[in-house]
Formats: C-alpha cells, structure tokens, sequence
C-alpha cells in the first residue's frame, strides 16, 4: 500500500523540501501564498476563529526576520493551527513542512512529524505525502499508525485502514508501537462501515489478547460496530464486549440501548435502561431521545414513557429542547394529544423540531384543523418552516379538503428553489394533489420534482391508479419507471394491483402473476391487495381460495375476507372468521357492526358495538357512522343523540359523520337537532345534501329547493346524490315547475349527466301531479341507460291514485317484464282493477300471482317505550301484552263505534 501512494506524493514532498526561506517568510508574514487565501493584514484584527493560527503563524515569521530557528513544538504547534484555517490552510502549512524539512526538524522531531503526517492526512487529504513522511521517521510510534489508519477511515479506504492495521501488528516490536485502545477505537468502526463483521471479530479478538477489552474506549467501539452489522447473533456478542467494559460510561449505555433499538429489540432496549438507571449511571440527553421512540412500539409502552417522563422532571433534563420533542413524538404516537399540548406550552424555548412535532401529532391524531391553526401561528413567531413542516401542512390539507391551502404552499415552493430541491417534500406535494382528486396539478408538481426516487414514480402512480380516467397514463409512467429505474418496489406492485381493478378480473389474474414472477407475493401486504382485488371484482369463489392458501394471514388478510361477506350479506360465515381471529382491531368490529346494521340485526350491533368498549377500544368514525343506521331502523332518538354526546366528548370532528348524524336526526323525526348541527358544521357538499335530504323527508320543499341556492352561490358543486334528493322533494311536495327547471339544470349548467334515478324522480313528479299522459311519454324517451323499472313503479303508484286504467296496463306490462318476481307491482295493479271495479282484471291478476307462488308480505310497525322496542306483525299473537293491547283495541273500537252511533242518532233527531 506504501508503494501505492509512494510514486504520487513525491513532487509534492520535493516541492514542500524545496521552499526556501524567502518563500516561508513571505507565507508567515501574510503575503498571499496562493490566489483565493485570505491575507492578515498589519493593524487588523484576525477573522474570528482564526486568531490562534494567524498569532502563531506571525511568531514563527518574526523569529526567522531575527534569524532565530523555531523550536519543534512551536514549528508543530504552527502547521496544527494552518491546517485548522478554512479550505486546510493548504499553502501555508506546505511551506511550513519546507522549513521544517530544511531546518532538519522533521527528521529529527516526533512531534513535528506526527503534526506534518495529520496535517496530510486529515487537513489536506494528500495521504501519499502523509506516507512518504512516515516512511522517513525511524521508528514510528503508535499514535504515527493512528493517524495514518484514521486518515484511511475519514476519506472510506477502510481496506487500507486494515492493511495498515496489520502492519502495525507485524512491525510493533517495541510496545510504543503496538496497537494502542485508539487503534481499536479507530480501525473498529471502520470495519463497521466496511461491512465485514469477520474483520471485526478478528479485531476483537486482539482486543481480549492484549487485555483491552475492559478498556472504556474500546468497549464502546466494540458495542457500537456490533449494534450496527445487526442480527440476533451480533447483539449477543454487542452485549459480551459491554459487559466485559470496567467502567462503563454514558456512551457504554447508549450504545449498547442504541443497537438493541437498531436491531428492534425494544424490550430488551427498555430492561437496559432501567438497569442503567438502578446501577446509578445518569443518562442524558442522548440516551432520554433514544428511548422514548422505543415506548410506543411496546405492549405497556405508553406506561413505560410516563416513566421515562418522570425521570425526565426529576433530574432536571425537561429544560433540554430536544428532550421535550421526544416527549412530544411519544405521546403523539400513544395518541394522548393533551399531553403533548402540555408539554409544549410548557416549553420556555421551542426550535422549529418543536413546532413540526406538535403540527404532526395533531396530524396524527386526525386533528387537521388544529394543525391548520398551530401553522399560522408558527408563522407568526418568525421561525421559518422547513420542508418538514410544510410536509405535514400538505397532509392536514389533504385531509380537511383545503385544496387552496394546499396551492398556497405549492406557491411559496414554487418562489424558494431551495424547497424544489427537497424531493420528500415535492412527494408529498403530488400526494396532496392525489387525495383532492386534482391529477393534472398532482402531474404538474411530479414534473417539477428534480431528482425523482422511486417514492416519487410510486407518489404518481398512485393518483392514475386512484381514477378510471387515468389508467392509459398510469401504464406509460409505469413504462418510464421501469426505464429510469432499477428496481421497482412493494408499494409499484400494489399500485399495479389497485389498477387493475378498474379493468375486471383478467385484469386482476395478470396482475396476480405478474406479481408472482416478480416474486413479491410472499410479502404480506402484496398478497392482502390481490385478496382484496379478488373481493371487489365480485370473485368471492376466488378469493376464498386465495384466503384458504394464505401463507402470511393476519388482522388485515381476516378483514379483507370478512369485508367481502359483508358485500355478499354471508353473515355467518363473517362470524365464523369475527369469531376466530387471533388479533381483532378497530376495523374488524366496525365491519361486524356494519354488517349487522344494514342486515337489520340491531340487537347484534348494539351488542357488539358495547362489546369492543369492554376491549378497551374506542369507537371511531366509523364506528359511530355505522351504528347510527342501527339507530334510524330503531327510530330512536335517545340513541342518536347518545351517539351525537359521544363525538362530542371524543372530539370526533369530520364532515361525513355530521352529514350522518344531520340524516339520523332527520330520519328519526327530529328535524330541529338536524339543523342545529347543520348550522355549526362545515358547510360541503356532505351536510348540504344531509340537511337537503331532511328537508325532503319531512315535506319541506321550498326549504330544501331555498337551501340547494344557498349552496350554489358558496360555490359547492352538486353531485348526482343531492340532485337526486331535490327532485324527490319536488316530487313529493308536487313542485312540478321548479321540478323540471332543476331537471334541466342538470346537464345544462351543473354538466351533471342524468342518472337512471333522476329519470325516475321526474316521472314520479309528473305522474303524481296528474301529468299521467306526460309521464308516460316521458318514460317512453328515457335513454336506455336510464330506463329502470323504479320510474314505471312510480307511474303505476300514481295511475292507481288517479285511477287511470289504460295508463297504468302499460305501466304494468313494463314491470310485469322488467321485474317478475316483485309481488308489489301486481298487487298494486290487482287494486287499480278493484277501484274501478274491473273484477276480470283483478282475477287476471291474482291468477298471474298464483301461479307464480307469491304472496303478500305481512305489515309491520314499530314503536319504542320507555327505551324498549316494540314489533308488531299483521295478525301476530307473539307479544307478551298481546290480551291488554287486543283489549285497548277493543275498547277503542267500540267507544269509535258507539260515538259514531251517537253522532247518527243525532242527525236524525234534526
């Protein structure tokens, strides 16, 4: 390796042999030895940081105009500090090298060397000089090795580190040259760096040779390369080598907690430092921000960070700023927001780590709009945000829907190149633009990305998979990914697998072996998406094998499934999988409770909606949403409004759920509770429609059509759902007028195509009104995409309350084809013969439902008291009051009877 370096640093070393005085003095003096380095000039002041070297540079150039000879410390001391100066003071310390080679005083000086060697080495990083003068000092000592193995490690030559190592062993005949704890403490780490645990185990084997396995430096360098090549097996011996230190330091705990953290042990990490903490080693700063991440990945983590909280407050390190930002990071994560909020209004000093930690708690914990809030008021303290923040400002827009928000930040990136620069945060911008549904600005930001990653490609993948539109794009930016980089990922295969679901089920077997050849179906996650492609598609055979071999099963593979009985309303083989799962999460119970909900199994959703509080979980959302239609087949208002007391203790804010719970109240009868919650929600398209609906389901028209103008001067544009809903109260209230002005306005001036059910409202506002023959017409010229057998249903309902015959045969023939086996449209039919009486028409028809075997589904009502439920079935014997309730009946009866006798006997008196 000498040889090596040897042929390249000898012009350099010539030149620096050859500097003569002249040229020296002129370089002490302050003349400027090279273009570009700054000169000290007489009456100045030296640039802060650079006093030291320009005094002692000035020394040794007064003592040569005196013609006086530096000493070898002052001559050391002086090419130390020149190698300190910016840029390696390089000029500089070669002409000192000069005069001390002229002078003599490398030959003959240890200390003059070894700083000539370091400056080399470590300053100018010209390791072929720093060998030749190495090759020139008689018999080198250890700390000579030292600084040649370490200038080895600093520029990554971790091989000539070793071979270098080795040499020293072979040529450490006296003990002043044999490895020393900084050897080890050097040559360790770069073993780690290199990768070759051998070559440290070999180290470490020296180590407990010599004895300095107890040694504090060596110890720790020890643990720390162990910590760092990883595996079970490694930790194992990280441990021996930090149980053999004698005196363990700070930075003996860190380490070994360090690699145990590393290496995912986490329990063992927390035994570590409460053994720390028990045997009397103070940890500090570096050792509180290690172990709180640790916390919340543990079973009684949340417990455990309370703890290290404690120690935290009573030994005084809560002052420290990156201290409290730990403990903010772990109560985010543990999802105790109110202590995160503590400690930080707590904070007497906060950097922008601070502001970022709490913006991302709040968005952790779904609480956007306070996250929104805590931003403008970072800005307003002065602190800069970084691409950090910014990152979770996207993320709480994306939330919230605020999509100008979110072109506000791409604004001010779009001014500060340096933020263009940050790749993370121009991902999360095409994220941001992906979950508003807003493609071409998500293409637009992916374009703008400098140096693209494969989080990028994924990023933009991801928003054409996301849309039907998009999938021709989705195919050719798979193809450039593939072409600009080397490898795809997991994530690049479950966006293949997410599109190919909007193309059908070939789409999806491709997709399964493509995935099998590129070998990722063995992840998890992989094949979880193609179970769940499978369900979507409508392939629950498929899918049941697919579960069946399921290699990897867990919590998500289980919900996967049970989501796809839920679509198929295959309750008890749900309960079957509900039943038998190992680890239930929120999700799993919110899916039994939805699929007991809209089975009308509410007795089995209250239950269970009960029982996943008893398991110490909280409902979410979800839960709320889907036990809240449990509540509207009950029509109970108590619970609703329990439901609604809940999301107000559990600060459950979203703009679906209010929707929801705007519907329940409405459905319930409680049309005041509705609009209260209306007036304080945010205003959208989800409670316009919510309130709309309820204003329909009670009769109140012109509220709903007064309230639909409201929402198009905000601006909110109508989606099918609430045109849908504004038609069926025009409808029902018989605004036949503004009915089809509304109609018309769905394609002319909201570019909103009529959907089948807007058809079939407008033929229901005709016909209920009278317009029998318009209505009739009207069905006639719905496009075939439109034609359904609820418009023909409508008309027929209303032929039989006007008593139109001929119009209502019609209607009937169309239904008769459209919907054979629905026994309503016959006995409707069977009713409009009887009302005018057309006794062969209602004999034709009572034939045609005989001799297709239907019969007539009994009457049902309901009714709650005193929070008990009440079922009543035409001509049922079941309840347990049925003798008190046939009695009250009755009495009523006869007391009907008897008042109508009275009223006759009277008007005959008269």
């Amino acid at each position: 390796m000498r040889a090596r370096y040897r042929s390249l640093g000898r012009t350099s070393y010539a030149a620096a042999a050859s500097a003569s005085s002249r040229q020296a003095r002129r370089a002490l003096h302050g003349a400027a030895p090279a273009p570009g380095h700054m000169q000290s000039q007489r009456g100045s002041a030296p640039p802060l940081g650079l006093a030291a070297p320009a005094a002692q540079a000035q020394h040794i150039g007064c003592m040569l105009a005196e013609g006086l000879r530096p000493g070898a410390l002052e001559l050391a001391a002086a090419i130390r500090s020149a190698s300190a100066l910016p840029g390696g003071g390089g000029a500089l310390a070669r002409c000192l090298h000069g005069l001390a080679v002229k002078s003599g005083r490398v030959a003959s000086s240890a200390t003059v060397a070894k700083a000539v060697m370091d400056a080399y080495g470590r300053r100018l990083g010209s390791l072929a000089d720093a060998l030749l003068v190495f090759d020139e000092m008689a018999r080198p000592d250890a700390v000579c090795w030292n600084i040649l193995i370490t200038a080895c490690s600093r520029r990554g030559l971790f091989e000539d580190a070793f071979v270098l190592f080795r040499s020293m062993l072979s040529c450490g005949v006296v003990e002043q040259s044999m490895p020393t704890a900084v050897t080890v403490a050097v040559i360790v780490p770069a073993c780690a760096k290199w990768g070759h645990l051998r070559t440290g185990r070999s180290v470490h084997g020296y180590v407990v040779k010599t004895g300095l396995e107890s040694d504090t430096l060596c110890g720790n360098a020890l643990v720390s390369m162990y910590a760092k090549c990883g595996g079970s097996r490694a930790m194992d011996d990280a441990h021996r080598a930090f149980s053999s230190i004698r005196c363990k330091d700070v930075v003996s705990w860190n380490s070994v907690i360090a690699g145990y953290i590393e290496n995912r042990l986490f329990q063992e990490a927390l035994a570590l430092f409460g053994q720390m903490t028990s045997q009397g080693s103070l940890p500090n700063y570096s050792t509180v921000a290690s172990i709180l991440p640790v916390c919340s990945f543990t079973e009684f983590g949340r417990y455990h960070g309370k703890e290290v909280h404690s120690f935290v407050v009573r030994h005084g390190l809560e002052m420290d700023v990156s201290v409290s930002n730990a403990l903010m990071t772990h109560y985010s994560k543990v999802l105790e927001v109110k202590a995160v909020e503590s400690i930080f209004m707590s904070m007497d000093v906060r950097d922008i780590v601070s502001w970022n930690t709490i913006i991302a708690g709040y968005v952790m914990n779904g609480y956007h709009y306070r996250a929104l809030g805590l931003f403008h008021e970072l800005l307003s303290t002065g602190i800069a945000p970084d691409s950090v923040s910014f990152i979770s400002l996207l993320t709480a827009c994306a939330q919230v829907g605020d999509v100008k928000a979110g072109m506000g930040v791409h604004g001010y990136i779009l001014q500060r190149p340096v933020l263009l620069q940050e790749t993370s945060l121009m991902n999360a911008l095409v994220t941001f633009y992906s979950h508003c549904d807003r493609f071409d600005d998500a293409f637009r930001a992916f374009t703008d990305i400098l140096n693209k990653d494969s989080i990028s490609w994924n990023a933009i993948l991801s928003a054409c998979a996301h849309s039907e539109q998009h999938i021709e794009k989705f195919f050719v930016l798979m193809s450039e990914m593939c072409r600009g980089v080397n490898q795809w990922d997991s994530v690049t295969v479950l966006n293949v697998i997410h599109v190919s679901t909007f193309c059908g089920i070939k789409m999806v077997r491709e997709a399964h072996g493509w995935s099998l050849r590129v070998g990722y179906t063995g992840e998890t996650s992989v094949a979880n998406a193609i179970l769940d492609a499978y369900v979507k598609c409508g392939y629950s055979h498929d899918a049941n094998i697919l579960f069946r071999n399921h290699g990897g099963r867990n919590t998500v593979t289980d919900n996967i499934m049970i989501s796809c009985y839920l679509k198929n309303n295959c309750i008890e083989d749900a309960e079957v999988i509900f039943n038998h799962m190992a680890e239930k999460d929120l999700t799993s119970w919110n899916l039994m409770i939805q699929l007991y909900a809209q089975n009308h199994m509410d007795d089995q959703a209250f239950s269970l909606f009960n029982h996943l509080q008893s398991e110490g979980l909280k409902p979410d959302l979800v839960s709320i949403t889907n036990i809240l239609e449990a509540c509207i087949h009950l029509c109970s208002v108590q619970l609703v409004r329990q439901c609604h007391a809940y999301m107000l203790r559990a600060s459950l804010e979203d703009i679906h759920l209010e929707g929801a719970l705007v519907d329940a109240y409405s459905k319930c009868g409680n049309i005041t509770n509705a609009y209260n919650i209306f007036e304080v929600s945010s205003k959208d398209l989800v409670t316009f429609t919510a309130m709309i609906g309820c204003y329909a389901m009670h009769g109140m028209a012109e509220k709903a059509v007064e309230l639909f103008s409201k929402m198009i001067k905000l601006d909110i544009r109508p989606d099918h759902v609430v045109l849908t809903t504004l038609l069926s109260a025009c409808s029902h209230a018989g605004l036949v007028d503004a009915g089809i002005k509304i109609f018309k306005s769905i394609g002319e001036i909201h570019r909103v195509v009529p959907t089948a059910e807007h058809y079939a409202c407008m033929v229901d506002l005709l016909a209920r009104s009278g317009h029998l023959q318009d209505a009739y017409m009207f069905a006639l010229d719905m496009p075939p995409h439109a034609v359904n057998a609820n418009a023909w249903s409508s008309l027929l309902g209303a032929c039989k309350v006007h008593g139109e015959i001929k119009i209502g045969q019609l209607a009937a023939d169309q239904l008769f084809s459209m919907e054979e086996g629905d026994i309503g449209n016959y006995v409707i039919m069977s009713n409009i013969y009887a009302a005018d009486e057309k006794w062969d028409g209602v004999e034709h028809v009572r034939k045609l439902m005989k001799s297709k075997d239907m019969k007539k589904p009994a009457g049902c009502s309901w009714i709650e008291v005193d929070k008990t439920r009440h079922l009543f079935k035409a001509s049922d014997t079941n309840h347990q009051d049925r003798s008190c309730i046939y009695d009250m009946l009755g009495s009523l009866y006869q007391q009907i009877k008897d008042t109508q006798t009275q009223n006759m006997a009277m008007m005959k008196s008269m």
